[in-house]
């Protein structure tokens, strides 16, 4: 349960407010539901040194993961915590709307700008939007539901092949279980698709699950599966479940309670149709289940999934969301210094695209963002990433709606770059990093606005390449120097790739 200290109505009005990143909105939903139970807060340093260090929180509960809040230190610098009526900090859903507040009875700088809030956290008011949140239930709620003493626990992150259907209603008819499904909703899945997508692909299967309750869950995957693996367990637990069906993920029980089962490995019988355990099906009527890959590279190219292996309901959702990348949006995002060529190229293959009027095309060239979306903006480091912020969430609107976005902003800090490649996934798109890595020498040469010349004499300030960093990026998926081929070639490996990709049928040159 929630910390129950008392908050005046004048102390909240005058409280400072955040709206906390994705994951630590996630993170506050399950504090509030009872979900991290014992957990009620977010944790101050000790809690977080104890976890790190040893699993558990400072008083020896387990605990696997730090669940922590990262705040701009100017939104706290009114906060005190050492005056209960002064250390209040409001949380508000992404449209503003307040839904919780913090005790700040910990501030802690933790760099880069932030200060860690720790303290107990209190409802204030209800997240009243969002896809599917009828299936938002409380742990408390959903316990209620649940008609047997063993109840299946399944995380499907992913989507309800056969297979996985087949190992499900064994493992219930073994146990005599009701069957718990916990859908995460907190950011793309492992196969990359967006929470609505995930949810309606299961919904999808309903009908061929055995009795069962199925609850979104705001649990979201912070990159280390061992802590990831232990920590869904956790949650679970609290929504009831006594086993927990490993459906190719590692979990383990970490003071849960709850009991893992492994899955067997199966595989379809292609003389009666049925899913059984692999040694029980002789090598020339096995049909191994197809891997995530493979089912992204069938979508991707169009085919359909067979019946064999994917109920028909599940792989028409799986088609909608995941057309063919012929007719998929797709955010092209070409980043380097200035003078690299990036606008050259984007605007050529914007040329080019509507020349063939395959696609429907946008460009986003940096000069005309700042002149039009970001007016406002200097060129410090966070000015920079709000005008990539902008770029990249208008692209992915237009990437959502299926058509090609071509941007070419110099994009200098990795971070900005994977949250525009963020934003394209969670649209339903795909996402191409261009790396223009003409180099610095070159650029400087072609400088036909003077700009690298008034930076080196100090008359600009923050010129990336000069007196600001280029992190070069490490994970571009195709890269162009102009310094070594004609601009015309340059647009020629672009187009190339998007046609090798299956972004584009017709070569326009």
């Amino acid at each position: 349960m929630v910390s129950d200290w008392v908050l005046p109505d004048e102390v909240l009005a005058d409280a400072p407010s955040y709206t906390p990143r994705p994951h630590e909105l996630a993170d506050l939903e399950l504090l509030l539901s009872g979900a991290y139970a014992p957990l009620n807060r977010f944790l101050g340093t000790e809690d977080v040194d104890s976890v790190a260090a040893a699993g558990t929180l400072a008083d020896g509960t387990q605990w696997p993961t730090p669940v922590t809040l990262h705040v701009p230190a100017d939104t706290v610098s009114s906060l005190d915590s050492s005056s209960p009526m002064s250390r209040v900090l409001v949380l508000t859903d992404p449209e503003g709307v307040p839904v919780a507040a913090v005790d700040a009875v910990e501030l802690t700088p933790v760099g880069d700008g932030s200060v860690r809030v720790a303290g107990p956290v209190r409802r204030i008011g209800e997240v009243l939007h969002g896809p599917f949140r009828r299936l938002r239930a409380t742990p408390a709620a959903t316990r209620e539901t649940l008609t047997t003493q063993r109840v299946l626990g399944v995380i499907a992150d992913r989507p309800l092949h056969r297979p996985q259907l087949a190992e499900i209603s064994r493992a219930a008819h073994t146990l005599a279980a009701h069957v718990l499904i916990l859908i995460p909703v907190a950011g793309l899945g492992p196969d990359g698709l967006p929470p609505a997508v995930l949810v309606r692909s299961i919904m999808a299967a309903r009908d061929r699950l055995p009795k069962s309750t199925i609850v979104a869950v705001p649990l979201s995957q912070r990159g280390d599966d061992v802590r990831d693996g232990l920590l869904s367990s956790r949650v679970a637990a609290a929504y009831g479940a006594t086993h927990l069906l490993s459906m190719g993920r590692s979990f383990a029980a970490g003071g849960s309670g709850v009991r893992i089962m492994l899955p067997r490995q199966l595989c379809y019988d292609a003389r009666d149709g049925q899913w059984r355990a692999l040694e029980d099906v002789e090598p020339p009527f096995r049909r191994q289940a197809m891997s995530p890959s493979e089912i992204s590279d069938m979508l991707d190219r169009g085919f359909g999934l067979p019946d064999w292996h994917t109920p028909p309901a599940v792989a028409a959702e799986l088609r909608r969301a995941r057309p063919p990348r012929r007719k998929r949006g797709v955010v092209v995002f070409m980043t380097g210094l200035s003078g690299s060529g990036k606008s050259t190229i984007a605007r050529g293959v914007y040329d080019a695209l509507l020349e063939t009027g395959e696609r429907t095309v946008s460009l986003f060239d940096g000069d005309v963002v700042r002149r039009l979306l970001s007016s406002e903006l200097g060129f410090s480091g966070t000015d920079r990433e709000a005008n990539i912020r902008r770029i990249a969430y208008v692209a992915s609107e237009v990437a959502h709606h299926h058509g090609v976005a071509l941007c070419c902003p110099i994009a200098p800090y990795a971070a900005g770059r994977a949250e525009a490649r963020r934003m394209a996934a969670e649209a339903g798109a795909d996402f191409i990093l261009v790396h223009v890595s003409t180099p610095l020498e070159v650029c400087e040469e072609r400088d036909r606005k003077g700009l690298y010349a008034k930076a080196r004499a100090g008359v600009i300030e923050s010129f990336t390449g000069i007196t600001d960093p280029y992190e070069v990026p490490k994970n571009a998926d195709l890269t162009v120097d102009t310094s070594e081929i004609a601009v015309d070639e340059a647009i020629g490996q672009v187009i190339d790739y998007l046609v090798d990709g299956g972004w584009i049928e017709t070569v326009p040159y």
